[in-house]
């Protein structure tokens, strides 16, 4: 079976349609060429025209070697991708009467993930008639926040939403 033919990204030599061109680009004497001449600019030294902009009225064009060119541009996108930063939301759930033990076993966890530079979400879920202690649920997620404070900052203060009490934190500095 035959692979499809890619089709090129970019204008190139005789692909393009313009009559003049602008040239740009190191190895050449900047200014405005016929495309005919612009081409045979390029042929004189094995490069390739490449239109780098066919906004502008004539197009940009450059003489380089097109291959070596696109795996640039890959390049460049692959540190881009590798930059970018995940955001990674953990979640720690609590009951409205959470004793002192297990308060504190969470409390750890959420430590250590805010830590590592993932954001937090908290949350006191009451089940049944519990939600009668909304004010308890709002002490513990607040007690939460300030024995937190030196690792993580509140970016939303508890706000009851349903059966849900939720308060949202994100790390101090970025995770090394």
């Amino acid at each position: 079976m035959r692979r499809p033919v890619q089709e090129d990204l970019h204008q190139i030599n005789e692909k393009i349609r313009a009559k003049e061109v602008r040239l740009v680009g190191d190895n050449v004497e900047p200014g405005v060429y016929p495309l005919a001449r612009a081409i045979a600019i390029a042929q004189e030294q094995d490069l390739d025209l490449v239109v780098i902009s066919d906004k502008a009225e004539p197009y940009i064009c450059r003489v380089l070697e097109y291959k070596k060119f696109l795996y640039e541009q890959k390049k460049k996108q692959k540190e881009l991708k590798a930059k970018q930063v995940k955001v990674v939301v953990k979640e720690i759930r609590f009951g409205p009467q959470t004793d002192d033990h297990d308060f504190e076993f969470k409390k750890k966890h959420a430590e250590k993930f805010l830590e590592e530079g993932s954001k937090l979400k908290t949350y006191v879920f009451f089940k049944g008639r519990s939600i009668i202690f909304k004010d308890q649920g709002e002490i513990l997620l607040l007690r939460l926040a300030q024995e937190l404070e030196h690792v993580g900052k509140v970016d939303q203060m508890p706000k009851l939403e349903g059966k849900r009490m939720i308060m949202m934190m994100s790390p101090k500095k970025a995770a090394k």
